[in-house]
């Protein structure tokens, strides 16, 4: 509900049904976080999946590419280096943050929110940890990364956003640092035993949506 009683637009979901080169991803995310901030579209979600990259963030460090097996993209978002991949759902969320709440540090506490609660749906549990980004799992003698958190905001309209690990090739992060963190390894859903199809992901990621953000 906004002030003075008006409803908010429904927030729209998409999800790409084919292999989604990154350029374009990026070109379209401009593209409608530009009409959300002008008031021309509603929010979005878009879950798509990428052919194998890694990309870059903000923060990212040159000596974290390990081995530039699949294309590079350099990108806005904070961060560091990351994978993307078949067998992982990419949550891209462009959320108007003038009308929600204008709190960046808020909105990330929300998206951990959202994966936490989307794991939880299969009986993971996903947890913080202080210092470093993204949602981790405890494991017998280590931790694993599960999913990670990449935002940027412009004209406190939100794109980019999380990724999680469903049944990606896990070897394929092994040409980055991911995220800058070296002493721990990466993992997914089929990796914990756990064969859930991506769609049954992507009804989880909307349960838990809109058990953190509204319908």
């Amino acid at each position: 509900m906004l002030s003075g009683g008006l409803t908010r637009p429904a927030v729209e979901w998409r999800v790409a049904e084919e292999l989604t080169p990154y350029p374009q991803a990026v070109a379209f995310m401009e593209e409608r976080a530009a009409a959300i901030a002008e008031g021309t579209a509603p929010e979005l979600v878009w879950l798509v999946e990428h052919p194998p990259i890694y990309t870059a963030g903000t923060s990212a460090r040159d000596t974290d590419l390990l081995d530039a097996r699949f294309p590079v993209f350099k990108t806005g978002r904070g961060g560091q280096f990351t994978y993307h991949g078949p067998g992982q759902r990419v949550g891209y969320v462009m959320l108007d943050l003038k009308r929600r709440k204008a709190d960046v540090r808020s909105f990330v506490h929300d998206l951990e929110e959202w994966l936490i609660g989307t794991l939880a749906q299969f009986n993971v549990s996903g947890e913080r940890r202080d210092g470093r980004v993204g949602i981790w799992v405890a494991r017998p003698g280590r931790e694993d990364k599960i999913a990670a958190i990449g935002v940027r905001v412009r004209r406190w309209v939100t794109f980019h956003g999380v990724s999680i690990n469903v049944d990606p090739d896990l070897s394929h992060f092994s040409g980055i640092v991911p995220c800058g963190v070296s002493e721990h390894g990466v993992t997914s859903l089929h990796d914990l035993g756990l064969p859930v199809t991506m769609a049954d992901v992507d009804v989880a990621l909307k349960q838990s949506f809109t058990d953190v953000f509204g319908g």
